[in-house]
């Protein structure tokens, strides 16, 4: 999430149109003048002291940042009461809805959402459909009562709201199983950067599924996932660059994203990386270190017969040591 009236001076116009006439009658009636001091001029009305101006809508998300929850109260009800700013009554939405600086309040929230949400802020649009997804605030749980607000907040653009639209039509929730409108709201998101949304629309070309599959489209977004550290994505992507799938097989490259995702805790990563340091193959072999991700893997509750036996062969104190690795790495 993200966020007087105009004074008119008349009355400096009419006192000078009232200066004018008073001299001309003085100029007229010079005795009149010399026995009598002029009138004193009415002293000018005090002008109406400055509205100041409230905090700015990046001033309260900064509070928001930095835990201050209250400031960003404060700062979100000043808007809302001189702006009638649509994205501060979303913030206030959302600090009722979590609890955060100010007790929970979810009916509240709603009520500012909706506020919100009658100003076309697609964020509190977007809040609305989570609502009825979660049933909160009393309202119906129900995804079908969700779609219309999520495909409202998407056709405004919300990223997060075209990916739960793609979930919905691929889980057939609140309509049809409808692969290809899961894939079109997937792209949308996608394009629009959306991590979650690359990897789902790369397996659903990989697959075919919804769309025609297409190995070269499907390496690109799986890629784009992976270098914004999706997880699944990593692994998907190594596994793809070490069999040539949609792009050229580059074992090295594959190697370094085993490693980042074993580096992760994944343990089916450490697997795969483990199997790679133990041939040699996009990456200098090394035994101990293959034995010792393996290993934790298998802590971890994820086994590979051949990862075992080649452990159960190593020399004992090279076993030893891997052992005594993986235990320190879980610690």
């Amino acid at each position: 999430m993200r966020r007087a009236a105009l004074l008119a001076g008349l009355g400096r116009v009419a006192g000078l149109g009232l200066v004018a006439a008073l001299g001309l009658s003085l100029a007229a009636s010079g005795a009149v003048a010399q026995t009598r001091p002029p009138a004193r001029p009415a002293p000018a009305a005090p002008a109406p002291a400055a509205r100041p101006e409230p905090p700015s809508v990046e001033s309260a998300y900064a509070a928001w940042q930095r835990g201050r929850y209250l400031t960003a109260f404060r700062e979100a009800t000043e808007r809302v009461e001189a702006l009638a700013d649509p994205v501060s009554m979303t913030m206030l939405g959302e600090l009722h809805a979590a609890g955060i600086g100010i007790p929970q309040n979810e009916e509240r929230a709603l009520g500012w959402y909706r506020l919100a949400a009658e100003r076309n802020e697609r964020n509190a649009i977007f809040s609305l459909g989570m609502f009825h997804i979660e049933g909160r605030a009393g309202l119906t749980r129900d995804p079908a009562l969700a779609r219309p607000f999520f495909e409202r907040a998407a056709a405004l653009g919300h990223v997060a709201a075209a990916y739960n639209l793609g979930l919905l039509a691929l889980a057939g929730q609140g309509g049809e199983v409808d692969p290809a409108a899961a894939a079109r709201w997937f792209q949308r998101a996608a394009d629009l950067g959306n991590a979650d949304a690359q990897y789902a629309f790369a397996v659903m070309l990989k697959d075919g599924n919804g769309i025609p599959a297409d190995l070269p489209r499907a390496a690109s977004y799986m890629q784009r996932a992976a270098l914004q550290d999706l997880l699944e994505a990593q692994i998907d992507f190594a596994v793809m660059l070490f069999n040539g799938q949609g792009l050229p097989k580059d074992e090295a490259r594959a190697a370094s994203f085993f490693r980042k995702a074993a580096l992760r805790g994944n343990p089916l990563a450490m697997n795969r990386y483990a199997r790679l340091l133990a041939a040699g193959r996009g990456t200098r072999p090394d035994a101990k270190m293959a034995a010792q991700w393996h290993i934790t893997a298998h802590m971890l509750g994820a086994p590979d017969s051949w990862l075992q036996d080649y452990v159960r062969n190593m020399d004992p104190v090279q076993r030893e040591a891997a052992e005594q690795g993986a235990r320190d790495w879980l610690r």
